[in-house]
């Protein structure tokens, strides 16, 4: 029987073509996209697409067309084998993060894909890309979120953008890859198993959040501002989770959390992880109630507080799921 396999478009560089009015590139037509890429033709697929109701630069993601590609898998979720989602990837690993959190019991492959120079260029990484993602979808093995790029196959909600001028343009910097595209795939043993359950949808995301980025002469005011704006904060502190042993940091980071506010901490490295108590420099942390995120890469940080705040848990339910391993993104 043929393997049936959704695409869905959401814009982004490998569905662009320059406008007429300006030299800028914008959205096109998914049919446009199938017919520059016959190769996808094959007697063991069957192919099908869908868009979402406004195709969009990736710049321009939010929590409702999150919402809308999350209901879009459920409601074709029973009569396809997988999903391809095409995407933009300057905010591709939000996205892939996102959907991990959303799509909770998730047996089947959902692929984000997109390109680094647009589908109608000669020299597009568009084709092989999504060719690659449309074969692993269709081959069963793969039961989880993931993204596609440059022969790789990432875990989806640990993965970061790392460059925008190579085909190279992401990692898994703390986790290992689950497939590699050369002559053959070669499929990892890292790969979920999935699961038994019925789909889940997840779709109350709150963006009640913020991220406060750590530097050298940071002022207390701006500390202040940030955490003040949101009810989770993801904290980007130094090397393996230090911050400055100040005691206005203390005061602030401990009145915060006695205020309801929920602080993660994480490294501002790619590599490695926030380890609580490691150096003096990170005592700040545990003594004033904030979360050690270990190697939780800044999207799965931020999609991961907005999906646990979204369901409307306690604080302490929300600070013990933060340390849990929901999805595999984080290390135990």
């Amino acid at each position: 029987m043929k393997k049936k396999i959704l695409l869905i478009y959401t814009g982004g560089t490998i569905g662009m073509i320059k406008g007429n009015s300006k030299n800028t590139l914008i959205p096109f037509n998914l049919d446009e996209l199938l017919r520059a890429i016959p190769e996808l033709k094959n007697d063991e697929l069957d192919l099908k697409n869908i868009s979402i109701r406004n195709p969009i630069d990736s710049s321009n993601m939010n929590l409702t067309v999150w919402v809308e590609m999350a209901q879009l898998i459920e409601e074709n979720y029973e009569e396809h084998d997988g999903f391809v989602i095409l995407h933009g990837t300057d905010t591709m690993a939000f996205s892939a993060s996102a959907m991990s959190f959303m799509l909770e019991n998730l047996n089947k492959a959902v692929i984000f894909t997109g390109s680094q120079i647009p589908i109608g260029v000669r020299r597009t990484d568009a084709k092989e890309n999504l060719i690659t993602s449309v074969e692993i979808a269709a081959s069963g093995k793969v039961k989880e979120v993931c993204v596609y790029f440059e022969d790789q196959l990432y875990k989806g909600n640990r993965t970061v953008k790392i460059n925008t001028e190579h085909f190279e343009a992401f990692e898994s910097p703390n986790y290992p890859i689950l497939a590699e595209a050369g002559v053959n795939i070669k499929y990892k043993s890292y790969l979920g198993k999935g699961s038994e359950k019925k789909l889940k949808l997840n779709t109350k995301m709150s963006n009640n959040v913020a991220v406060l980025k750590l530097f050298p002469g940071i002022r207390i005011e701006t500390i202040k501002a940030i955490i003040g704006s949101a009810k989770g904060i993801v904290i980007e502190s130094y090397g393996a989770g230090n911050a400055p042993t100040n005691s206005d940091f203390l005061r602030l980071f401990e009145n915060a959390t006695a205020n309801g506010k929920i602080l993660i901490n994480i490294t501002q490295c790619l590599h490695g992880s926030a380890i609580e108590g490691k150096y003096e420099t990170s005592e700040l942390f545990r003594k004033s109630g904030v979360i050690c995120g270990r190697d939780l890469t800044t999207e799965a940080a931020i999609t991961k507080l907005m999906f646990l705040l979204g369901k409307g848990l306690s604080n302490e339910v929300i600070k013990e799921q933060l340390q849990t391993n929901l999805r595999g993104e984080i290390t135990n």
